[in-house]
């Protein structure tokens, strides 16, 4: 991989890591504070909503890291090695993590009584948003587990190609 792009991808992640920071110590809480400002009934919902929140966050940017650390790998011709599997299976659990919390959510939507302001589409629009972070999170782990299979093979292919030269 060109050494330009890898820069490129590293000033994402470095972008994508410090946007996270900022929706995790200024965006969610002051988000949920104006809600619960708005409706007061909302009050016991917030401080477990921004928790999971900020761990799924959190989830994305554990992801990235990683991805930071297979860059250096492939940086160094050394993606091929099993040291990589360390990283990949880092960005599965990290995405099975957010999944589950996502799960969590959209159970929670569907089986509790929350209050609402209006006539109660802000939670059917949070239930949808949740279901679709469920499917997006189950299809973007089952990929990464399909790529995982795919570095194994060729792994073992390098592995045996370095020992017939």
């Amino acid at each position: 991989m060109h050494r330009l792009l890898i820069a490129a991808l590293r000033a994402g992640i470095v972008a994508a890591v410090l946007l996270g920071l900022f929706g995790q110590f200024v965006v969610i809480p002051g988000t949920a504070a104006n809600e619960v400002d708005r409706f007061p009934p909302y009050a016991p919902f917030a401080a477990p909503y921004v928790t999971v929140a900020i761990i799924g966050v959190a989830c994305v940017q554990v992801a990235l890291i990683a991805v930071w650390r297979l860059l250096a790998m492939v940086r160094h011709g050394a993606v091929f090695t099993p040291s990589a599997f360390r990283w990949v299976d880092t960005i599965i659990g990290s995405s099975v993590l957010a999944t589950l919390l996502a799960i969590g959510v959209t159970g929670h939507l569907a089986l509790a009584e929350i209050p609402s302001p209006d006539d109660g589409m802000d939670v059917v629009s949070a239930l949808a948003a949740a279901i679709a972070c469920v499917g997006v999170g189950s299809a973007f782990a089952m990929l990464v587990v399909i790529m995982r299979g795919l570095l194994r093979k060729a792994t073992d292919l390098q592995t045996e190609m370095a020992g017939v030269v």
